[in-house]
């Protein structure tokens, strides 16, 4: 069963795991209200349809009410066909970063699994990521870092590298912790050299 967004939203702030502000909304004035001149993104949200790129369903750089009465609109018309869905809108990350993902499951010999790897459409097109059987200790998540190709692009040298660490530590004590989570995925986790944005949570249980 799909986790409600904002469920795994709450689940993940009480690890200390910071995701980008969000709010469902139910109007184009509430996604204007919700900007608070600045820019946004729109999601739709539904269980009918899981790859919402892919699909249409998300709408970047929305930076003035024109567009975003527009771009709600639109989603609106999608949804038609996707009931039940909501829609969210969330503050668009800062400008810049890297796209990784991590995530986690469930595996029936070994229990949960932690993840870490270039996000978006990378993590399949290169196959570069990292995997290790929770719960991790911090020379764990030091070693999946030192395994990926790309680690000196998603820990900008070295430079980000004690922020991660903790990131999947705090991620790997949450799957073990919560038995009933069968699959985490946090993607895009837009990287920077100080700080993430975690953009879009998905919870099975």
């Amino acid at each position: 069963m799909l986790w409600d967004y904002f469920k795994a939203k709450e689940i993940l702030d009480k690890y200390g795991i910071r995701s980008i502000d969000s709010r469902y909304i139910e109007s184009a004035e509430d996604a204007v209200r919700f900007s608070k001149n600045r820019p946004i993104v729109l999601k739709l949200i539904s269980e009918k349809e899981l790859h919402k790129s892919k699909a249409g369903l998300v709408k970047l750089e929305l930076s003035d009410e024109k567009a975003i009465k527009a771009a709600y609109e639109e989603l609106v018309s999608k949804g038609k066909s996707l009931k039940p869905y909501r829609i969210i809108a969330q503050a668009m990350a800062s400008g810049g970063g890297v796209e990784a993902i991590i995530g986690g499951r469930e595996d029936p010999q070994f229990g949960k699994l932690i993840l870490i790897g270039l996000g978006g459409i990378y993590v399949e097109a290169f196959k570069d990521f990292a995997l290790r059987v929770c719960p991790i200790s911090e020379y764990d998540a030091g070693e999946m870092l030192e395994q990926l190709v790309s680690r000196s692009v998603i820990t900008y040298k070295g430079k980000s590298r004690k922020m991660l660490v903790k990131l999947l530590m705090d991620v790997s004590k949450l799957l073990v912790e919560n038995p009933q989570i069968k699959e985490l995925d946090l993607n895009p986790v837009i990287l920077r050299e100080k700080s993430y944005d975690i953009v879009d949570i998905r919870v099975l249980e």
